[in-house]
């Protein structure tokens, strides 16, 4: 079984996705406690998407994430660099359009979208920072920039309990649910490894996004990061 590294090559990050693509949204559901739902429709609530809309959904693995935006009436693009989730994903939602596409090199054309959105994706990224300039360049100007991310409880000690579970509890967990569990204890460890809050907004404002926000979910578990694109 494939996992990758926290220097986070391309090639072992897109191996290793292939080799849980089957079984990725099972896992995520148990693992999540089924918080992953609750995430996934507030990300579409806060991108606020309206019908005939352009969304890029990047990062998008098998297509889930994609689907409340599509329920909308919107033109949603699934893209992502995993071609075994992409595969998956058009078993089980052959109407979306998936597309195979590298975040720091997006293949889509300037302010082709009216917004972008981004869920526990980012960190995987080998360059997070150009994959924030990269959606900005695809994102019309005045459009709209969701990323859903796990980050850092904000009470102190629910920050240890949650530590002890991402790396005690949940590679056992995933054992009995993932085709491949060796991959979570690198998830968990890129969580560990991921900036707080204001640390990722000041990487948004550094990638030129505007009236930077962010709101916490699960007690800091998740935080929405919003930008909008001022070009």
């Amino acid at each position: 079984m494939t996992r990758a590294s926290l220097d986070k090559r391309p090639s072992d990050v897109a191996a290793m996705f292939d080799g849980v693509a089957e079984k990725y949204d099972l896992t995520n559901d148990v693992l999540s406690l089924g918080q992953t739902r609750l995430w996934r429709r507030a990300v579409a609530q806060a991108l606020a998407v309206r019908a005939g809309e352009r969304v890029l959904d990047l990062g998008a693995g098998t297509g889930t994430s994609s689907l409340p935006f599509a329920e909308a009436g919107a033109q949603v693009v699934p893209c992502d660099f995993s071609l075994g989730m992409l595969r998956e994903g058009k078993k089980r939602h052959p109407g979306l359009p998936l597309t195979a596409g590298d975040a720091t090199k997006l293949p889509f054309a300037d302010g082709a979208f009216d917004a972008a959105t981004i869920s526990f994706a980012l960190r995987n990224v080998h360059d997070p920072d150009a994959a924030l300039r990269e959606m900005r360049r695809v994102v019309r100007p005045g459009g709209r920039l969701v990323v859903c991310e796990f980050s850092h409880p904000t009470f102190g000690p629910f920050r240890t309990v949650y530590t002890e579970y991402l790396m005690r509890a949940l590679p056992p967990v995933a054992t009995k649910v993932s085709s491949n569990p060796d991959a979570y204890v690198y998830l968990a460890e890129s969580i560990r490894a991921w900036p707080d809050q204001p640390a990722l907004a000041g990487r948004l404002k550094s990638a030129g996004w505007s009236s930077v926000a962010w709101r916490n979910l699960t007690g800091g578990i998740v935080a929405l990061h919003r930008g909008t694109n001022p070009a």
